[in-house]
C-alpha cells in the first residue's frame, strides 16, 4: 500500500513539474517578444521571473524524481530532502533575479526612460494570467495529494506571477496612457521587492525540512492523544518528529511493566503502531520500550518529559 502511494505521489509530482515547465516556456517566449516591443522595465522584471520559473521548474523536476527514489543502502531514510534542496535552489535564483531587476529599474527611474508600446505587453500579460491560473489550480491539487515542498515552492512563484502580471498591466497603462513616466520603473522596484518576499516565504519551509524541525505543536498533540488511547502504555517520552519530502518520521520511548514477556510487549507495540499508522498513513515509526521506572537521561527535559502528563495538564 505504501509503495503504491509513493508511486502515485511521484507521478503527480512529475506531472506538476512538467506542467510548470511548459507554462514557463510559453511565458518566456511571449514576454521576450513583448519586452523587445515595449522596452518596459516592469515587463522585463516579469520576463526575468518567468525565465527563473523555467529554470526552477527544471530543478523541481529533478528534486521530485530524486525524492521519489526508495531508500537504499546509502540513504536508509530515503531521498525526500532532495525536494528541500530544490526549493532552496529556487530561492537563490529568485533573490539574484530580484537584485538584477531592482538595479535595472533604478537606472530607468534615474534616466527617465519610457516604454515604447503598451498594447503588446498588456496582451501578453493577460495570456500569462490565464495560463498561470490553470497551472495554480493543478498545483493545488498535487500539493494536497503529495505535500511536496518543492511543488509548494514552485506554487509560490506562480502565485506571485498573478500579481506581477497585474502590476505589469497597471504600469503600462499608467506610463503609456496616463503619462506617468515613473510608473513603470517604480512597479519594477515593487516587483523586485515582492520576489524577495516570496523567496523568504518559500525558503522557510525548505529550511525547516533540512534542519529536521519538529512538527507543529497541534500535530504533535494529536499524535500523543492517539497513543494515549492505549492504557497499557505509560510515560511516553523522548518524542522526536521530522518531515522529509512526503514522509513523516516519528520515534519515541514508552514505559511498559518490566515483568512483561518480549512477546506480550511486542503485541502491545504492534497494536499501537497499527493505530498510529492508520491515523498518520505517511509515517515511518520507531518505538523504544523502557521498563517502568527506568530513566534514560536524568535531568534532560527533552528526553524525560512525559508527553502523556502534558496532555493531562492542558487547560
Amino acid at each position: 500500500m505504501r509503495g503504491s502511494a509513493a508511486s502515485e505521489r511521484a507521478e503527480l509530482g512529475r506531472g506538476a513539474a512538467i506542467a510548470s515547465m511548459s507554462v514557463a516556456l510559453l511565458l518566456v517566449a511571449l514576454k521576450l517578444w513583448a519586452v523587445w516591443q515595449t522596452e518596459s522595465m516592469a515587463l522585463l522584471g516579469s520576463l526575468a521571473d518567468s525565465a527563473l520559473d523555467l529554470v526552477a521548474s527544471l530543478v523541481t523536476l529533478l528534486g521530485v524524481v530524486i525524492a521519489a527514489r526508495p531508500a537504499d543502502s546509502s540513504h536508509r531514510f530515503g531521498h525526500g530532502k532532495a525536494e528541500a534542496l530544490a526549493a532552496i535552489f529556487q530561492v537563490m535564483l529568485i533573490a539574484v533575479s530580484a537584485a538584477g531587476i531592482a538595479m535595472r529599474a533604478g537606472q530607468a527611474l534615474i534616466e527617465g526612460e519610457r516604454v515604447t508600446g503598451a498594447g503588446e505587453g498588456i496582451a501578453v500579460s493577460v495570456i500569462a494570467i490565464v495560463a498561470t491560473l490553470g497551472l495554480l489550480a493543478y498545483q493545488r491539487y498535487v500539493i494536497a495529494r503529495t505535500r511536496s515542498v518543492a511543488i509548494r515552492a514552485d506554487h509560490v512563484h506562480y502565485q506571485s506571477d498573478l500579481l506581477l502580471n497585474l502590476a505589469v498591466i497597471a504600469a503600462l497603462v499608467l506610463d503609456r496612457y496616463a503619462g506617468l513616466s515613473s510608473a513603470d520603473p517604480l512597479f519594477g522596484l515593487g516587483i523586485a521587492a515582492w520576489l524577495l518576499w516570496g523567496a523568504w516565504r518559500a525558503g522557510g519551509e525548505a529550511i525547516d525540512h533540512l534542519m529536521d524541525r519538529e512538527w507543529p505543536e497541534a500535530k504533535r498533540s494529536r499524535f500523543v492523544e492517539i497513543a494515549a488511547r492505549h492504557p497499557e502504555l505509560a510515560r511516553l517520552h523522548d518524542l522526536r518528529t521530522r518531515t522529509s519530502g512526503g514522509i513523516d518520521f516519528v520515534q519515541f520511548h514508552v514505559d511498559l511493566p518490566g515483568d512483561y514477556t518480549v512477546e506480550k510487549a511486542h503485541d502491545i507495540i504492534e497494536r499501537v503502531e497499527s493505530d498510529l499508522c492508520r491515523e498518520f498513513p505517511d509515517i515511518e515509526l520507531l518505538i523504544h520500550i523502557d521498563p517502568a521506572g527506568h530513566v534514560d537521561e536524568p535531568g534532560n527535559v527533552l528526553v524525560e518529559q512525559d508527553e502523556f502528563a502534558k496532555l493531562e495538564n492542558k487547560p
